[in-house]
């Protein structure tokens, strides 16, 4: 006769069931990821760049307008750039005169005028410009780095994603879910309250909620030394691990009320947009945030700047978003300049399209959009500063000279973070999947300085 079960026991016994149901439940939450490595890696080939800022314009900025001049003709179907441009620096870089801060740095910045995709629908070039593809679910360009190269810090994640407009913007998909991106703040969210959820640990001091995590993680670990083959089991110890780690150093990344008083006048943290919209402009702190998560160790930062999509308002609206981005990014790139970062980071400025310009016939101020020809630019990262690689047809619609598809743009970059392109691949279903897809991408190497 088995001997009677006492009301500890039972209650042990039942608890520890609770709490391996809760953790199967999280299993299945990650049920795509799997275990990950999140420590600092050597790059694979000779790298120029360590980290990777990544501006994201969402929405197609029109490229006459900023960074592809196109002078008038007198040509009633295509007038060329509306506003007006200039030479810059002593590359003499024509740039718009609606990005005059920006221009000061003329000599830091390598144009790309023949980017071009696939489709001028937004979300599957959206879609394509983050992960490769128009339409599956893939990993996104930070995730692939933060899986190629780990993060420096490890306190904190190899990918953080600012002002999140959709989900494919940090997923990991098949990856290990460790390299997912954290996002900090949702599309349209005031960046100054926006913090990483649950980032807080207050209900126990920091040496009890180590020695509470520590427990989990035994049961954890002893669950899982009896599924060696489930890998999902250690991507969830890994996140649990990093979740802990990241309440030492997050909280005080994300508050920029340390900074002094000019600096955030210089990214224009707080401003408002005179034009447009005319709300307060969060892109300065998000630019900010960037410098300040980069510095901390972060390899991959994307901030995200919405609303390029103008159409019936075409001059209003592009002064208005070149108006809240232009001072931040200048002092992003003077800030990375003069703290040495700059030749080890490399800064990404584009969207998922361009736009054609203006037929001013009957008075009209509308744009739509154009995948055939537009412009991104980098700066810093190994790349030539005052450069133009590129170039569209005198209408400013298509690439014609120099072209640069997405896949050939992420090829590019992972050269220049040390990763081979065709190599940094990843097993799933059955096959060898990387981020410039079955095609393969150009590493563009003659932007390389």
């Amino acid at each position: 006769m088995n001997p009677p079960v006492s009301r500890r026991h039972l209650l042990r016994s039942a608890s520890c069931g609770f709490g391996y149901l809760a953790f199967s439940a999280l299993c299945q939450q990650h049920a795509l990821g799997v275990g990950g490595d999140l420590g600092d890696k050597v790059a694979r080939i000779p790298a120029r760049a360590k980290r990777v800022i990544f501006l994201c314009m969402s929405g197609g900025p029109a490229q006459l307008d900023t960074f592809d001049y196109k002078p008038q003709t007198g040509n009633k179907k295509h007038p060329g750039s509306v506003f007006q441009f200039s030479q810059h620096g002593e590359s003499g870089l024509w740039i718009s005169e609606l990005m005059p801060e920006t221009a000061k740095h003329a000599d830091k910045l390598c144009l790309l005028n023949g980017m071009h995709a696939d489709t001028g629908n937004h979300a599957q070039s959206f879609h394509q410009l983050h992960t490769g593809d128009r339409l599956r679910k893939r990993p996104s360009l930070g995730a692939w780095i933060s899986y190629g190269l780990g993060t420096e810090n490890q306190n904190l994640p190899g990918f953080v994603s600012l002002n999140t407009a959709k989900p494919q913007v940090y997923s990991s998909a098949f990856l290990p879910t460790v390299f997912q991106g954290t996002p900090v703040g949702v599309n349209g969210e005031d960046m100054s309250k926006a913090t990483i959820p649950n980032i807080r640990g207050t209900h126990l001091p920091a040496s009890l909620q180590r020695r509470q995590l520590d427990l989990v993680q035994a049961m954890n670990r002893e669950h899982q030394s009896r599924r060696a083959e489930d890998a999902a089991l250690e991507s969830v110890i890994e996140s649990m691990e990093m979740g802990f780690r990241m309440q030492a150093e997050a909280p005080g990344l994300l508050d920029t009320s340390t900074e002094p008083a000019h600096v955030l006048e210089r990214y224009r943290v707080g401003h408002s947009v005179s034009m447009g919209t005319c709300k307060p402009s969060d892109f300065g702190r998000q630019c900010l945030l960037a410098r300040r998560f980069i510095e901390a160790g972060v390899r991959f930062v994307e901030v995200n700047h919405g609303s390029w999509d103008q159409h019936a308002n075409h001059r209003r609206d592009l002064k208005a978003n070149c108006e809240a981005t232009d001072a931040p990014i200048a002092a992003l790139l003077e800030d990375l300049d003069q703290r040495g970062l700059l030749d080890e980071t490399l800064v990404v400025w584009g969207g998922e399209f361009g736009r054609p310009g203006l037929t001013p016939e009957d008075g009209k101020n509308e744009t739509g959009h154009n995948a055939n020809g537009f412009t991104f630019w980098l700066a810093g990262g190994g790349v030539k500063g005052g450069h133009v690689h590129g170039r569209t047809d005198e209408t400013g619609a298509r690439a014609v000279d120099g072209k640069v598809h997405f896949r050939d743009l992420h090829a590019t970059i992972l050269n220049l973070m040390g990763l081979s392109p065709n190599e940094l691949t990843y097993h799933y279903e059955g096959r060898d999947h990387r981020l410039t897809g079955p095609e393969g991408g150009r590493v563009v190497t003659e932007i390389f300085a």
